[in-house]
């Protein structure tokens, strides 16, 4: 049995951020040390890159997952990994753990196995307390706003209609639906609002999507926070709270290098999940891998139908980014999942469970096929798999001309993942990519919504309220019809039942409520049951953190 990820990670060789940085060409002078082995980049350093061509970008995706995740990050370490030991100069882009998972169920997000990202405790607690700022800025704005109606109320804003919630990094179910400022006339106005978690937040989509801190202040300040009583929009930048809010996140706007157990650059920065944000980390950081590196590997949260979706939808969309290939993370246990198994027989050999549970795979092949991107499959391999359910994998899949790749990046490190990086880069030199968005920014906002649901979840159609169609009808109106849509909905299905597993056909995709993101520049569609806000399970990986005798940590994973 290999040791736990914390301990692998613990007693790795750990390379001064100096060194990784010198690997990229970074001057001593550009670097914002946070202790020896983590570094932000200086802005205007950056800024100063845009003359560099672009090196190329690999998405790194996955089927529908299990509970646990499939190893999408732990993938992308490996192939960055892997491309730097056949002699690529490689960089990998992932995002920032959210301390909701990492004390929930599915824990950190610094890879695994030997495909981590170091020092993994770092990273996957407080890191360089970017979500924090993010935290700090977005509730600044909810006191902003509350002072305001305290003090008169100037821009006649309606109580009943302020948007804008408060956000926590942490799973708390108590905190969905809230009253506050009770407790009399000094404390404010009561009204009912709630919290969202932090990596939800339309700042955190901001942090991700902004490319400069120009940029990031500009889109602060048109978030719409709710409206007045003459139903007219309100903004930060009404109540001028936009240059606050850029001063907290100045410095986290900055990307953060750190480096794989192999000394691979890695960029760790902006963390929105995928099923309720756009699951991508930040442009700012991607561009710079970009143009320091020849290969860069990115990945998008959850499967391809929210995360990929919404990389090449809203993510390349909105920089001018264009993916040359992806590689859809497939493993045994989530096919025999989709395939009807129970998630406590997993372990046993079941070919035909994961005959049936390709249906899934395949789907979401021939979505990322609609985006024009050439495709390849990584089967990251468990130690229960047998070699019949990986050839039947190979087999099933070869009929769409796609290759199928075994790999045991999590037990071997790059050494395990070769032919995968071997492939993947041969792929990429084809050139063979012809990159485009699934639908026209020209599209009305409910019809773009009805082709991710038909396209991408195999859907008979979106469904909606007269209400919600009127308001996405009045967005047009204002202005807001060219944006992209973030869907929110549940990872475990291509559609809004998370027990309807493999790849159902003909379902209903029922919205139940629309975000306007006026600074991020994307309308969130809120479907199914999906909360912005998740809560923890019965037995949270928190009641297994704790610190040892000697002040170390222990149960982080």
């Amino acid at each position: 049995m290999q040791r736990p990820d914390i301990e692998i990670a613990r007693d790795s060789e750990i390379r001064p951020i100096k060194e990784v940085a010198d690997k990229l060409g970074v001057p001593d002078e550009y670097l914002f040390q946070y202790g020896p082995y983590k570094a932000k980049i200086d802005l205007d350093y950056i800024q100063g890159l845009n003359r560099r061509p672009r090196g190329k970008l690999i998405l790194v995706t996955a089927l529908t997952p299990t509970p646990a995740g499939e190893g999408k990050t732990t993938t992308t370490v490996g192939l960055g990994d892997g491309l730097n030991r056949i002699g690529k100069n490689a960089a990998i882009c992932i995002r920032e753990p959210s301390l909701g998972p990492c004390f929930g169920i599915k824990g950190g997000a610094a890879g695994g196995g030997y495909s981590q990202v170091i020092p993994m405790e770092d990273i996957n607690l407080h890191f360089t307390g970017d979500i924090h700022a993010i935290s700090s800025a977005h509730n600044l704005m909810s006191a902003l706003i509350d002072n305001h109606v305290h003090w008169g109320n100037r821009l006649s804003l309606d109580v009943r209609k302020i948007d804008w919630r408060r956000v926590i990094d942490i799973n708390d179910r108590a905190l969905r639906q809230v009253v506050h400022s009770l407790g009399g006339p000094s404390n404010g106005i009561p009204r009912e609002s709630g919290f969202d978690i932090t990596v939800a937040s339309e700042v955190m989509a901001i942090f991700c999507l902004a490319t400069s801190l120009k940029d990031l202040e500009r889109r602060l300040g048109n978030i719409v926070i709710g409206s007045n009583t003459e139903n007219s929009p309100i903004t930060v930048d009404n109540l001028s709270g936009e240059g606050a809010m850029s001063v907290l996140l100045k410095d986290a706007l900055m990307p953060n290098l750190v480096q794989t157990l192999e000394h691979t650059p890695a960029f760790v920065h902006g963390g929105p999940f995928a099923n309720i944000a756009h699951g991508c980390n930040s442009i700012i950081a991607t561009d710079t891998a970009l143009r320091l590196s020849d290969y860069v590997v990115t990945e998008a949260g959850f499967g391809a139908d929210l995360g990929a979706e919404k990389f090449f939808n809203i993510k390349c969309r909105k920089s001018g980014l264009e993916p040359s290939a992806a590689v859809v993370v497939a493993t045994v246990r989530a096919l025999k999942m989709h395939g009807g198994i129970d998630l406590s027989e997993m372990e046993k050999e079941n070919v035909n469970a994961v005959s049936r549970g390709l249906l899934n795979l395949r789907r979401h092949i021939s979505n990322i096929k609609k985006f024009g991107i050439p495709v390849i499959v990584a089967v990251n391999r468990f130690s229960s798999d047998s070699d019949s359910e990986i050839l039947e994998i190979e087999n099933n899949i070869a009929s769409l001309n796609v290759e199928v790749v075994e790999c045991n990046h999590w037990k071997y490190g790059s050494k395990g993942i070769l032919d995968l990086a071997t492939k993947v880069s041969d792929l990429v030199d084809e050139g063979v990519s012809q990159f485009q968005p699934l639908y026209d920014e020209n599209q009305s906002l409910f019809e773009k919504i009805n082709i991710i649901c038909r396209e991408i979840y195999g859907a008979k159609e979106a469904i909606a309220d007269k209400s919600i169609r009127e308001q996405l009808r009045e967005w047009e109106k204002q202005g807001f019809g060219s944006f992209p849509i973030c869907m929110a909905k549940t990872q475990y299905s291509f559609s809004t039942d998370p027990n309807l597993l493999g790849a159902p056909k003909d379902h209903i995709v029922p919205v139940r409520e629309v975000r306007l993101s006026a600074g991020a520049e994307f309308v969130v569609a809120i479907c199914g049951q999906i909360m912005t806000l998740p809560g923890l399970p019965s037995v949270p990986a928190a009641n297994n953190i704790r610190l040892d005798e000697n002040g170390l940590i222990e149960g982080l994973f």
